[in-house]
């Protein structure tokens, strides 16, 4: 695959479709490679998190993340949205449970999956 290779997912919960771009680190590579997947998705504050079939080591961990950040967290095996603070957060931070590898960036609003039910299915494929 060549750098300049954008890896394009469509991330689909109840009424928020959005489109994300996944970064160049490894961890990301094997998320692509493991598309399509999808599970009932957990929320922790403006957090979506769930288990996906990909198990892979912390690669370039880190404690807080951006808004519209997407992480991977080893210890959960579990694709995460970020969208804001989270129980962990201490002022505008937004800080996942323990460090995760950030493996992409939403493409719209983040603060849109705040309609999302804890339980809703969340789904991610390659978009077309």
């Amino acid at each position: 695959m060549s750098s300049t290779t954008t890896l394009r997912v469509r991330i689909d919960a109840d009424a928020v479709t959005m489109d994300a771009e996944l970064n160049d680190t490894d961890t990301a590579r094997v998320i692509w490679e493991a598309l399509p997947f999808g599970a009932p998705g957990n929320t922790w504050g403006d957090e979506i998190y769930f288990a996906i079939p990909v198990v892979k080591e912390l690669e370039k961990g880190q404690d807080t993340v951006e808004l519209g950040d997407l992480g991977y967290w080893p210890p959960g095996k579990a694709f995460c949205i970020f969208f804001g603070p989270t129980p962990a957060s201490q002022g505008d931070e937004i800080r996942p449970a323990s460090a995760v590898t950030v493996v992409g960036k939403l493409l719209g609003d983040p603060t849109l999956f705040r309609q999302v039910p804890s339980g809703q299915q969340v789904t991610i494929s390659i978009a077309s």
